[in-house]
């Protein structure tokens, strides 16, 4: 019986043995023994789909493999002209939209700075009316009555 055999994400002796030395020795090892078994035939198809997923996200990063194409393209020069005249009046739509923003948001801080100092004015002709009223200026706020 080779080792492979012996090891097998299944409930042999020697798997089972392992698991209960594992929680003998320190929790966690039988612990990480018994998820083995019971999902150890289903890591194989993780890792694949893992290395699957991390090739495909770092394939873009190596260096000679259009050969010659630009990194887009896929061949069809009809496709890759249409994708590319699209993709220009995307951005440009984008930039669009970005000023209109730019635009909008200036108007808003104009509108609340406008807002702003209607409140402050109307502020301060309440306070200086108030002064009037209360007596003949500052000086009265501290005097005592």
């Amino acid at each position: 019986m080779n080792q492979s055999a012996l090891l097998r994400p299944d409930w042999t002796p020697a798997t089972v043995v392992l698991m209960v030395l594992g929680f003998m020795v320190f929790w966690p090892l039988g612990l990480a023994m018994l998820a083995y078994i019971l999902f150890g035939d289903r890591f194989k198809e993780f890792k694949r789909n893992a290395n699957e997923a991390a090739d495909g996200m770092f394939s873009k990063c190596r260096p000679g493999k259009y050969r010659g194409r630009s990194p887009f393209s896929t061949g069809n020069v009809a496709f890759d002209d249409w994708r590319k005249a699209e993709l220009e009046r995307l951005d440009n739509e984008r930039r669009r939209l970005d000023e209109m923003r730019e635009e909008f948001d200036s108007y808003a801080r104009e509108l609340r700075r406008a807002k702003d100092q209607e409140e402050f004015d109307r502020f301060m002709r309440e306070r200086n009316a108030m002064k009037r009223t209360d007596g003949d200026g500052p000086a009265s706020a501290f005097s005592t009555n």
